[in-house]
């Protein structure tokens, strides 16, 4: 295989903000050359927010599926730990089933790396999707990547938190923050 046909596996992770949105940024470039891109969203999947709607009107080079049950353990969370866990486990098999279907050229794993911290899944069959992607490229995002991740990795960055405005009482904002 041409090392130029091949794809790569890309971390954002880090405690700044910052990481979807690189990946969102990543979709913008990809489908202006026509490329088809699907995010599955390992934690994300119950609240509102802007991705959602914009998504829709990239259809159909780009695919958003929420599959996750919200943020675990936050104020919010009304779910079962296990509720959690099956949610990232139903995101993983999906991940490798459109991996496998070699339609997408680029499969974004969103908040994977907080799944693998919060062991919702094991890092071990995050390796095995990776390793097995053949042409695909995978980004993974989410704060905590796992040292196995970022050793199995083409391009790592790290987001560093400098200054953030709910340091300040300043609440999420609506287009920025969800």
């Amino acid at each position: 295989m041409n090392l130029m046909d091949e794809g790569i596996v890309i971390v954002y992770t880090g405690n700044g903000k910052g990481k979807t949105t690189a990946a969102l940024g990543l979709v913008l470039r990809s489908i202006g050359y026509g490329f088809r891109v699907v995010m599955i969203q390992f934690i994300k999947g119950e609240w509102h927010y802007g991705e959602l709607i914009s998504s829709e009107k990239l259809k159909p080079e780009f695919e958003m599926i929420a599959a996750g049950k919200g943020f675990v353990g936050i104020i919010d969370d009304d779910h079962d730990f296990n509720e959690h866990v099956r949610a990232a486990k139903q995101a993983l098999k999906i991940a490798k089933k459109k991996i496998e279907s070699g339609l997408y050229d680029i499969v974004i794993l969103d908040e994977i790396n907080y799944a693998i911290k919060l062991k919702l899944i094991l890092v071990e069959e995050v390796i095995d999707l990776i390793k097995n992607r053949k042409k695909t490229s995978v980004v993974l995002t989410g704060n905590y990547a796992h040292s196995q991740i970022i050793e199995n990795a083409d391009l790592v960055t790290e987001m560093k938190s400098i200054k953030h405005p709910y340091k300040k009482g300043i609440k999420a904002k609506k287009g920025i923050d969800f």
